[in-house]
């Protein structure tokens, strides 16, 4: 296993880098929000919204990522204008972030239902709505009881993110391919895709294991 292989391809493999990073950022950051949303309908006292919300976790949990992946970026562009008009990454994107909501919403619920009953009822008994009581009172207490479970999502949402590579999104899989067609030494140029990944997954455990030794103190 040659080291020249990684580092005679260093430019393409920081592209990809960089737009693995680039995918994990906003796939995260739209899953947390969707999955927020979600986890609030899945315990809202409206039936309707419970079960819309169940049916969309069961959907997108047992459908999987690569599918979901190919049928946006090429099913739904069909459809026509503005859809059309979307690039692959902002599909890659939305893939990620609709896949690992439905995880993000599962854990949350977990988290909301372990804070004790008595602390909404009192904030109901102060007047407050289902909404207030939701954000100002229980999802921050059920945030920081699911943190090890999130961080366990964000890291496989990194991972997961080599989808995009299916639908030829720049990422660090997709680059990995062109220095495997470019190199005969293939088992580096993969050495060298796992290396980048390990740049972005094992910082990413160590801070959310430093979060939860935080939060667990603040409990």
């Amino acid at each position: 296993m040659q080291l020249s292989t990684v580092t005679d391809n260093l430019d393409v493999y920081l592209e990809g880098f960089v737009g693995t990073l680039k995918l994990t950022a906003l796939g995260a950051t739209g899953s947390l929000v969707l999955g927020t949303v979600l986890a609030t309908m899945r315990v809202s006292p409206v039936p309707s919204l419970r079960a819309g919300a169940t049916v969309y976790v069961e959907i997108l949990r047992n459908c999987p990522l690569p599918v979901l992946a190919v049928l946006l970026a090429f099913g739904l562009p069909k459809l026509g204008p503005p859809i059309q008009g979307l690039s692959f990454f902002t599909w890659a994107v939305l893939a990620i972030a609709l896949y690992h909501a439905a995880f993000v919403c599962e854990a949350l619920r977990s988290g909301v239902n372990s804070v004790a009953t008595g602390q909404g009822e009192a904030a109901r008994s102060l007047g407050l709505t289902f909404g207030q009581t939701m954000s100002l009172v229980v999802l921050p207490q059920a945030f920081r009881t699911v943190v090890p479970p999130l961080g366990n999502i964000l890291i496989a949402l990194t991972k997961n993110s080599a989808v995009a590579a299916t639908i030829d999104v720049t990422d660090i899989t997709n680059q990995t391919e062109f220095v495997i067609n470019d190199t005969v030494d293939p088992l580096a140029a993969l050495a060298g895709a796992a290396f980048f990944y390990l740049l972005l997954t094992l910082p990413t455990g160590l801070l959310v294991g430093r979060l939860e030794r935080r939060t667990a103190f603040s409990r």
